[in-house]
């Protein structure tokens, strides 16, 4: 489970600039999160094409 806490700690991470914009109003923390959604699509991009690498390694071994 290791690429889950990697998510974990991603999201947790972003945390701090999602309340400064959403509660504070802070636009500068506002492009800070734009750029944490633009990492959390790379992560999420990557393992998408992990899982669908080991679905199809696990279809050529015919688990």
């Amino acid at each position: 489970m290791g690429k889950y806490e990697e998510l974990h700690q991603l999201v947790s991470s972003f945390e701090a600039d999602f309340r400064k914009f959403y509660e504070k109003q802070n636009k500068a923390a506002g492009t800070r999160v734009r750029k944490h959604m633009g990492e959390l699509k790379k992560f999420a991009q990557q393992i998408r094409q992990e899982v669908q690498e080991v679905k199809l390694k696990m279809k050529e071994e015919g688990k």
